[in-house]
């Protein structure tokens, strides 16, 4: 196959490049490079998706694959306009932040939506699920018939730039001071697996499935996925502040600075328990949450334990919790 990647250097975009090259097909990746290279064996194409149109002036020919990950609807429809006649088959890469209640456990495809962002408005963080709305109308308004659309969940594994599923292994591997864990035993993870992930879209590329699927992790309870981090390396000390307190004294849901990566306020039961079943039957494949885990864990250990994070408590603000904690508990 003939597969574009737009994009191709940073984590799910560079490893359906890995996979598709170590598959023998011809891959292109159109990627600024500003950070990091793609893969080796892939054609690269650099160029800015901010001058529009003319990013696109070096690329030619017909697709059989077309691969966007884009977050901003304006980039997204620019791809669209140039490269949707010439592509035989387009995967979108989603979220199930589109969705727009997140308190519904094992909910599907056929859930409400977020109002997309309006045409023509450029997407921030801020608006992340209405920006990938709105590309998924405009993806299946232009190419529909020919259209995969993946809304993925909490992305994990090898590779993770975003610091939040490797947070708490690595945090357990460093070893240092007691551990501050969020009393919350029974709620739940869904990971899946970066690899899995790419596999998935190569696959379905390949046999061209079309429509919308939820491509998300099995349901891990949070302590067990503490547990198993645990078990890896040891089990320094650890306090368990419940969830009030830890409000209370600023720590911070999901991720970010000061954050308890995973950790999620009241009324999103559902977020990290949808339904892949679809995706499932599909011939979406699994790898035991365990390896994803261990496979992390190598990975944080590679990167530094003790690196700078962009998810999890500083050091400091740790031992100042712990501190405080510890003594209102005398």
């Amino acid at each position: 196959m003939r597969i574009l990647v737009l994009g191709g250097t940073a984590f799910l975009s560079a490893e359906i490049a890995r996979q598709a090259v170590e598959a023998g097909h011809e891959v292109t990746c159109l990627a600024r490079g500003s950070s990091t290279s793609p893969p080796d064996g892939v054609t690269w194409v650099r160029s800015d998706r901010a001058a529009g149109a003319a990013a696109f002036a070096e690329i030619d020919g017909r697709w059989d694959e077309v691969v966007d990950v884009s977050r901003d609807p304006v980039q997204a429809r620019v791809a669209l306009d140039v490269l949707g006649p010439s592509a035989a088959h387009w995967t979108f890469v989603s979220s199930c932040s589109v969705y727009a209640d997140h308190s519904v456990p094992d909910a599907d495809e056929n859930a409400a939506l977020l109002e997309p962002l309006p045409e023509g408005q450029a997407g921030t963080p801020e608006t992340y699920g209405e920006s990938k709305s709105a590309i998924e109308q405009m993806t299946l308004a232009a190419v529909g018939e020919k259209a995969h659309i993946v809304r993925a969940g909490l992305i994990g594994g090898p590779g993770d730039g975003t610091d939040r599923y490797g947070y708490w292994p690595a945090r357990f591997a460093a070893n240092t001071d007691t551990v501050l864990v969020p009393d919350i035993p029974d709620e739940a993870t869904q990971i899946i697996d970066v690899r899995d992930l790419a596999a998935w879209i190569l696959q379905s590329a390949e046999e061209g499935l079309t429509g919308i699927y939820n491509a998300l992790g099995e349901v891990v309870r949070f302590e067990d996925y503490i547990a198993e981090s645990q078990r890896a390396v040891g089990t320094p000390d650890v306090v368990v502040p419940d969830v009030d307190w830890l409000v209370q004294h600023g720590v911070e849901y999901w991720s970010g600075p000061d954050s308890l990566p995973l950790w999620l306020p009241s009324g999103h039961d559902g977020f990290q328990t949808r339904s892949n079943r679809a995706a499932r039957e599909r011939g979406m494949v699994l790898r035991p949450w365990q390896d994803t885990l261990a496979a992390t864990l190598e990975d944080e250990r590679a990167r530094g334990l003790d690196r700078e994070r962009k998810a999890g408590l500083s050091r400091e603000t740790e031992r100042r919790l712990v501190a405080l904690w510890q003594l209102e508990q005398r």
